[in-house]
């Protein structure tokens, strides 16, 4: 009886930690399989246990490489998984327990998910049962199985109910395994008298004593939530050139004919589809950055939150890759099911990323439900609030004051959400005009400068980087959250997606509705500027370093007349000889002051300091002189596209450029000659731009003020 029942209770216990496990798993294949590797290893410990002991272990391993090889074969079919079955061992074996931590639930039974429970399923199978019945210590035996069980509890943490049942049935099986093997002792030593009530009495303080120190922490487990292990385990990443794909828009903008991608069809017609490659939820005041948390997924995708108000489509579409890179995957929002290629998944925004870089030719197929809310909803929509919302409306410090009065204006009198996303959405279409030779970027100059420069200088004009970037802050300083979103215009009866189809747009949150795309992209070729609308204050600093204007004064080689007051009583004609001398002075006094600070500031800035502090200072005086012309640097531009636009002719400036970056990207490793030279060449261009000046201008460019305050 012992023989029998003892390996079937074993094979039983290590069974019942695969169906616990299995609760986070699709299907019964876990399940399955793990029983399979318990029934198995005890099932090979039983059958040589007339073999000497050193035996057992080596058959039973040779035994567990080929179940492990067949289970694997059977769940690689079951994914439909391409490759030769040396490969997929391998891959599984390396990968399987950080890709087990970082699966999405419920888990997809692929090989990489199913190898470790079913390999610990088998050795503990096979430690048990040595224990268990050869060395015939029933309880002790039983370790091993409890250890398997508490660890699929650990890993399973809070992703799934209370194990109810198949914890009361494995301690009903420790419990029957005890029992059988306690019968038919026959011999007993003999009794002490007093021995067995002492004993008792002792157990019964000791199991006390447990129950006091123990009872309270247990029950305040009962109702806690589980340590979820994969909090330990990091995720899947993207890479840094999909950590904010909003930088690629102007890339992709110069390159309009570059071949991305190949979609199938998903309709009818000429409209197009849009393909979404990524969400950006959070914005620093320099960059819109991924932020998602993605998890290895099988081929079916947990389905989105169901909203009331919004219908769902069925979307099928075929992918191939082209020339796209990076591993963030275009799909139809939002996926169900991606076949094909192994997938990461983030819920939260419904992207997808392959945990490998993207290669030409990569195929896989996209099933979608695609959700379009009612735009008659829109208007009596409301926009939630709360913790749940901060993310989204969350921007850097140091918000420009001209752009938060913008958005000021923009809600004044659109107390509804979408009155208020309605006109920032109109606002940006009516005034601003799309160029596909916008340098990128989409911090708070960029958008500054994008918003409220000239248009003459570069001003009012972007990609639809600067369009859903400014949108989106404008929204989340009027209290709308919002998020930008990157993907491309594919057309619907498919064929070839283009640089010249990426595009990125805002989407604000509304209830019941989910997030709703806008569309700011211009609807004029002449738009209006946004001078005729709004006006920053005189007293704002300059969004992109407007040109200061020279003062009405007159050049000081031709200095006006003193206006002589009228005499005062009694004091003749010799008063406005007196005060016309004394202000020609005062002029002539101030002119040299400002001429001897001047020369002063350009000798410290040339001359001293480190080689790195000099470079600095030549780089100063090129954006003085640029100033002092009329024509400043924009602040968003890098050395080398300053001096591109840089007023011409003029003199090189090659080694000011080389200067900056060596300063810029390694400091301290300029010398003496290379500051030299930037100083020489930006004073021999200071000196080439002022000859270019009018006389007057001339005159001016060497007293003007302005260099001693614009810097300090």
């Amino acid at each position: 009886m012992r023989r029998i029942v003892v390996p079937v209770v074993v094979a039983a216990l290590v069974a019942l930690a695969g169906v616990v496990l299995g609760r986070i798993y699709s299907g019964d294949l876990l399940t399955q399989l793990v029983a399979g590797a318990a029934v198995l290893s005890v099932g090979a410990g039983a059958a040589t246990r007339r073999l000497p002991s050193w035996t057992v272990a080596p058959v039973s391993v040779l035994l567990l490489a080929g179940y492990t090889g067949l289970a694997l074969k059977v769940a690689a079919d079951r994914a439909e998984l391409a490759g030769p079955l040396a490969q997929i061992v391998r891959d599984a074996l390396v990968n399987g327990i950080p890709r087990l931590l970082t699966a999405m639930i419920p888990v997809e039974p692929t090989p990489d998910t199913v190898v470790v429970p079913v390999v610990a399923a088998w050795l503990t199978g096979l430690l048990a049962h040595e224990v268990a019945v050869r060395s015939r210590r029933v309880l002790l035996g039983c370790v091993p199985p409890a250890a398997l069980y508490a660890g699929a509890l650990y890993v399973i943490g809070p992703n799934a109910g209370s194990a109810g049942w198949p914890t009361l049935a494995f301690a009903g099986l420790v419990v029957l395994a005890l029992a059988v093997t306690s019968r038919g002792r026959t011999a007993e030593p003999a009794r002490v008298p007093g021995k067995k009530p002492v004993g008792a009495a002792a157990g019964l303080v000791v199991l006390l004593g447990l129950i006091a120190v123990a009872g309270p922490w247990v029950g305040g487990r009962v109702s806690a939530t589980p340590v979820d292990p994969r909090k330990y385990v990091e995720p899947p990443q993207v890479d840094s050139l999909d950590e904010s794909p909003l930088n690629r828009i102007s890339g992709w903008a110069l390159a309009p004919d570059q071949k991305l991608l190949e979609v199938g069809p998903t309709g009818t017609g000429k409209g197009k589809t849009r393909l979404r490659l990524a969400v950006l939820p959070d914005y620093d005041g320099i960059t819109w950055r991924v932020g998602a948390t993605y998890r290895n997924a099988g081929r079916v995708l947990p389905a989105p939150a169901a909203l009331p108000d919004v219908p769902v489509t069925r979307v099928t579409q075929r992918i191939t890759v082209d020339e796209l890179t990076g591993r963030l995957l275009p799909v139809v929002p939002t996926p169900a099911g991606v076949e094909g290629t192994r997938i990461a998944y983030d819920a939260s925004t419904g992207t997808v990323i392959r945990p490998e870089a993207l290669t030409p030719g990569l195929t896989y197929t996209v099933t979608s439900d695609s959700q379009e809310p009612d735009v008659n909803l829109l208007p009596t929509a409301d926009s939630p609030s709360g913790d749940a919302v901060v993310r989204y409306l969350t921007v850097g410090a140091g918000v420009p004051e001209n752009i938060q009065r913008l958005a000021d204006q923009l809600a004044d009198g659109n107390g509804a959400a979408y009155d208020r996303a309605a006109a920032i959405e109109e606002f940006l279409a009516g005034h601003y005009k799309k160029v596909a030779d916008a340098p990128s970027g989409h911090a708070y100059p960029n958008l500054q400068y994008f918003l409220f420069g000239k248009r003459e200088r570069g001003g009012q004009v972007g990609t639809s980087e600067q369009f859903a970037a400014s949108f989106a802050l404008l929204a989340r300083l009027t209290g709308l959250p919002s998020r930008v979103a990157v993907g491309f215009d594919a057309p619907r009866a498919g064929g070839t997606v283009t640089g010249a189809d990426a595009i990125a747009w805002p989407e604000v949150l509304f209830d019941d509705l989910g997030w709703v795309a806008f569309d700011p992209m211009p609807k004029s070729d002449e738009p209006t500027p946004v001078e005729e609308d709004f006006t920053p204050k005189p007293s704002d600093p300059p969004p992109s370093s407007e040109p200061a204007t020279p003062p009405s004064t007159p050049p000081a080689s031709t200095p006006p007349a003193a206006v002589a007051e009228p005499p005062a009583p009694g004091g003749g004609a010799t008063t406005p000889i007196v005060v016309s001398s004394g202000g020609v002075l005062l002029l002539a006094a101030l002119v040299t002051a400002l001429l001897l600070l001047r020369a002063g500031l350009r000798r410290r800035r040339l001359t001293t300091g480190s080689p790195d502090e000099r470079i600095t200072g030549a780089w100063l005086e090129f954006t003085d002189a640029q100033r002092l012309a009329g024509h400043p640097v924009p602040p968003h531009l890098a050395a080398t596209e300053a001096a591109a636009l840089a007023l011409r002719p003029a003199a090189p400036l090659d080694d000011l450029v080389q200067g900056v970056n060596t300063v810029a990207f390694a400091p301290g490793a300029a010398d003496e000659d290379q500051a030299s030279r930037a100083g020489a060449q930006v004073v021999a261009y200071a000196e080439a731009l002022r000859k270019d000046r009018p006389w007057w201008r001339r005159a001016w460019w060497s007293i003007n003020p302005g260099p001693l305050r614009w810097h300090r």
